[in-house]
């Protein structure tokens, strides 16, 4: 008995051990299939940070001239892939004063620097929020056994802010260059040294003016498709007949908007891309011209993800930069309502490199910004080639405030980029406006902007039927109000204000 004990109990043993040995072997395989499908490493380490589809900087690389071991194209672009995650990480650390994620990316020599930085910064309250717009990278070398590679980043295009006890104390744009040193460690390339050789800050452009615009125009969306221009319901019949009625109306320009995520954010969709150029193709047919609004349905500012933003607008602008409809850029519709949930600082910063971005693509096109009030219109005026501002109020107020804002930018075309009153009276607002109402604001809104010599687009060609809860929320009185800007009812019967779309 005791014999057939000991025999079971060896068996077992000597099964356990052939199952262990089974489960290692099977592991180390499934490891190996895995590297070799070439899947990002990246997914293996141990960390909260990853730079996927969070960061991607413009990446250049000079010809291959490296001394040492000739370089391959599967080296070259894993060297490229964690050089960038450890900017990624490194931002992202100075940023919240946390470690995590350091030791994926630097040597035990190069993490001392940073760990005593990030020390020094969380004892007096600062923090660094910052990125990298574009890497011009320069192999310089690359040793026999593959093991070492050293690189030159030259004029690296930096934006930081400078944070203490939450207050912005410091920004800053500048051009630096780094020499670094990197090592091939348990298959990842780490950061060894880092030399910051020089750096230059850069001042904003000042854009001159311009004096060719001659804006009679209109917002446009489909009756059908309010806010959701390009999907399903895109017609390219739907254009070909409004486009008809605007040009007929005595209007020349339409503006139109992108939204950031339904055109694919950073990997921009190329059916909407194709729509949105097919939208160029009507407007060209009917004479009209074309302002093209950016980043709607849009709001974070986050520093660290710019690259994300920039890669979306360098697609959308170089796809119909030189489309003959298109007449002017607009970088963000209403961006100043975002100032108090996101920042004021934030916010313009954004815009202030985001029109680089637009122009360092398109050098022809002019750039606005849409402002929601006669009040935030004096930000970066001159970085834009002209002025836009919406105007919602009171206006019997609008005079004035045209007449101060010339003061105060003396040299750049006013746009009137927005106007207009609802014809909605009913159950949700007894005592709205009427139809007849609506036609005698147009007709003062006209000889104010013939007064004043603005440049003018309405809101807008069509009454909704449906509005989505997106735009203006839930409340009724809001989203029934907002079905009746129109200069055509739902039915398609022109309204009477139709008569002064245009003076």
């Amino acid at each position: 008995m005791v014999s057939l004990n000991k025999n079971i109990i060896r068996s077992i043993l000597i099964i356990s051990y052939i199952i262990v040995i089974a489960l290692i072997v099977s592991g180390i395989s499934g490891l190996f299939s895995y590297l070799n499908t070439g899947a990002d490493r990246s997914k293996m380490l141990h960390t909260e940070i990853k730079k996927i589809e969070q960061y991607l900087p413009k990446v250049i690389w000079q010809p291959l001239n490296n001394e040492g071991r000739k370089m391959d194209n599967q080296n070259l672009n894993a060297i490229q892939n964690d050089y960038l995650d450890a900017w990624y990480v490194k931002q992202v650390a100075y940023n919240s004063n946390k470690k995590a994620g350091i030791k994926d990316y630097y040597t035990d020599h190069a993490r001392k620097n940073l760990y005593q930085t990030i020390d020094y910064n969380t004892s007096n309250n600062t923090r660094v929020n910052a990125t990298t717009i574009k890497h011009n990278l320069n192999l310089d070398f690359f040793s026999e056994d593959g093991q070492l590679a050293v690189i030159t980043d030259k004029d690296i295009l930096e934006y930081k802010q400078v944070y203490n006890k939450d207050s912005l104390v410091l920004e800053t744009k500048e051009t630096s260059t780094y020499k670094s040193i990197l090592l091939l460690e348990d298959g990842f390339w780490r950061i060894r040294h880092t030399v910051r050789q020089n750096f230059t800050p850069i001042k904003s452009k000042l854009n001159p003016p311009i004096d060719s615009l001659n804006i009679k125009g209109i917002n446009y969306y489909p009756q059908n498709a309010p806010w959701a221009m390009f999907g399903d319901l895109f017609s390219k019949d739907t254009l070909k007949k409004d486009f008809k009625i605007i040009k007929d109306a005595g209007l020349n320009t339409i503006r139109i908007f992108v939204q950031y995520e339904d055109f694919g954010k950073a990997d921009v969709d190329k059916t909407k891309l194709k729509q949105l150029k097919t939208t160029l193709d009507i407007a060209k047919q009917h004479n009209l011209k074309v302002i093209v609004t950016l980043f709607d349905f849009f709001g974070d500012y986050a520093v660290l993800n710019w690259t994300l933003n920039h890669r979306h607008a360098e697609t959308i602008v170089n796809s119909i930069k030189n489309h003959d409809a298109l007449l002017a850029w607009d970088i963000k519709n209403e961006p100043n309502l975002d100032f108090k949930s996101r920042g004021k600082a934030n916010v313009i910063a954004w815009l202030d490199n985001m029109i680089d971005v637009v122009r360092s693509v398109d050098s022809i096109n002019p750039i606005t910004i849409g402002w929601s009030n006669t009040k935030s219109a004096t930000i970066l005026k001159d970085k834009v080639d002209f002025v836009s501002f919406h105007y919602y109020e009171d206006l019997e107020e609008l005079d004035s405030k045209v007449i101060t804002l010339k003061k105060e930018i003396k040299n750049k075309q006013l746009v009137l980029q927005e106007f207009g009153i609802s014809s909605y009276s009913g159950f949700w607002k007894p005592f709205g406006n009427s139809k007849e109402d609506q036609a005698n604001y147009y007709k003062k809104a006209q000889e104010i902007i013939a007064k004043n010599n603005l440049q003018f687009m309405s809101w807008t060609l069509y009454d909704f039927k449906n509005i989505p809860k997106e735009v203006v929320g839930r409340l009724p009185w809001r989203k029934n109000a907002q079905k009746h800007f129109g200069f055509i009812d739902k039915n398609g019967n022109k309204k009477p204000a139709f008569k002064y779309i245009t003076n």
